[in-house]
C-alpha cells in the first residue's frame, strides 16, 4: 500500500482471528510498540515520581496543561446525578463525557501540537477517543489503556516527542496524569472493568503502571516486593512509586483487606525476590497478556504509524474509522468464543461494590 493511500485510511481494527494473532505476533509492528514501552520503562528506571528531566519540553507541557488538562474540565461539566437509582453498574453520565471528548478530540490534538499536517490528525484521533473507555459498555480496561500508549507513540513517530530527550516526562508527568483522570472517571461514573478476568489480574483496569513502576523500583537497595504487605510502607511511597501508589489505590477500593484475597496474582508477584526481575517479567507479561491476546487485541487500531501486517484479514466495510460497528464486533466476539472474556458480560464495578458494603457493613469503633 502506498503511503498516500495510507495517509487516507482513518485507523481500523483488523485482527478478527487466531490466525490473525499469529501474524500479528511475528509482526515489525508489534515488536516496535514492545520497544516503545520498554523504552519508557528503562526511562524512569530508578527514579521517584517527582524525579523529572528538565527542562521539559513544550510537547510535554502542551500534553499536561493543556490536553489532558481539558479532558479533565470535560469530567466536570458532567456531574453524577445523586439522587438517580443507584446501581453496582456504569453511570450513564459517562456517556456525555465521552460525547464532549469525541467532538473535541481533533481540535484539542491540533491546538495542543500546531506542527500536525491534517492527515496526521486523522490519525491520532481515534487514540485519544479510545484511550478513555467504552461509551456503550461504561467499561474500561487495558485495551483502552494501550490506546493511550498509541497516541503517544503516534506523537513519538509524527516528531512531536523526541523519545530520547521526552521519554522520562512522557511517563512522570504525562501517563501519570493521564493515569489520575482515569481513576476519577473510574470512580466518579463506576467504570466497569473491561474484562471477566476478576482477581486473576494485575488490576481491575491498568497494567502499565506496574510495568512501569516495577523499573522505577528496580534499583532501589531497599524495598521489596514484599513491601507491598505493609500498609506503612505502602502508605509511605503511594506518592513516590506507580507501583506503590497502584496498591494504595487497590487497598482504597477494595472491600477486603488482604491482596491474597482480592488481588492473588500481584500476591504471587511479591514473592519474587528483587524489583528487577519483577520489572523483566512485566514486559515479557505485557506482551503475552495484553499484546498476546485475541480478547484485547480485536479492539486494536491499526494506522499509518501502526502499518497492519500483511495476510491479516480485510477490514470489514464499516468496522473502521471512529465509529466502530458494535454489532460487528460482538458477532465476531460470539464466533471467536471471546465474549466473556472482553465483553457482554457485566462485571460490577468495585467502587459501586465498595460504596455498597459502606451502606450495609455497620463500623464499630476499632473497626
Amino acid at each position: 500500500m502506498s503511503k498516500e493511500n495510507t495517509m487516507m485510511m482513518l485507523p481500523e481494527k483488523r485482527l478478527l482471528t487466531e490466525e490473525d494473532m499469529q501474524i500479528w505476533e511475528g509482526s515489525n509492528t508489534k515488536q516496535e510498540l514492545l520497544q516503545f514501552v520498554a523504552a519508557l520503562a528503562e526511562a524512569v528506571k530508578g527514579r521517584e515520581n517527582t524525579q523529572i528531566v528538565e527542562p521539559v519540553s513544550e510537547a510535554v507541557e502542551m500534553t499536561a496543561s493543556l490536553l489532558l488538562k481539558a479532558v479533565s474540565d470535560i469530567i466536570e461539566r458532567h456531574p453524577v446525578e445523586e439522587n438517580e437509582t443507584r446501581s453496582r453498574f456504569g453511570k450513564p453520565q459517562f456517556r456525555d463525557f465521552y460525547d464532549e471528548v469525541q467532538t473535541s478530540a481533533r481540535e484539542l490534538i491540533k491546538t495542543a501540537y500546531p506542527s500536525l499536517e491534517e492527515g496526521e490528525l486523522d490519525q491520532l484521533v481515534t487514540y485519544l477517543v479510545e484511550s478513555w473507555g467504552n461509551k456503550r459498555r461504561i467499561d474500561y480496561g487495558s485495551g483502552h489503556e494501550l490506546n493511550f500508549l498509541c497516541f503517544l507513540f503516534g506523537l513519538t513517530k509524527y516528531k512531536v516527542f523526541d523519545l530520547e530527550r521526552d521519554a522520562t516526562n512522557m511517563v512522570l508527568i504525562i501517563f501519570i496524569k493521564y493515569l489520575d483522570i482515569m481513576r476519577t472517571l473510574e470512580s466518579r461514573y463506576w467504570l466497569e472493568p473491561a474484562g471477566s478476568h476478576g482477581v486473576w489480574g494485575l488490576d481491575d483496569y491498568h497494567f502499565l503502571p506496574f510495568l512501569f513502576g516495577a523499573f522505577q523500583l528496580a534499583t532501589h537497595k531497599h524495598l521489596k516486593p514484599m513491601s507491598i504487605h505493609n500498609e506503612e510502607v505502602v502508605e509511605m511511597f503511594a506518592k513516590k512509586y506507580l507501583y506503590f501508589g497502584c496498591i494504595d489505590f487497590i487497598n482504597s477500593v477494595k472491600s477486603s483487606t488482604s491482596l491474597r484475597w482480592h488481588s492473588p496474582m500481584l500476591d504471587d508477584i511479591s514473592g519474587v525476590k528483587k524489583w528487577s526481575k519483577v520489572a523483566e517479567g512485566m514486559v515479557k507479561m505485557y506482551n503475552a497478556e495484553v499484546l498476546g491476546k485475541l480478547p484485547i487485541m480485536q479492539h486494536f487500531y491499526f494506522s499509518e504509524f501502526l502499518p497492519c501486517p500483511e495476510g491479516v484479514t480485510p477490514p470489514h466495510e464499516s468496522g473502521s474509522g471512529n465509529i466502530h460497528d458494535e454489532e460487528l464486533e460482538e458477532e465476531l466476539s460470539h464466533v471467536h468464543g471471546t465474549y466473556g472474556d472482553c465483553c457482554g458480560i457485566k462485571v460490577p464495578s468495585a467502587f459501586a461494590a465498595s460504596e455498597a458494603d459502606k451502606k450495609t457493613h455497620k463500623r464499630i469503633p476499632f473497626d
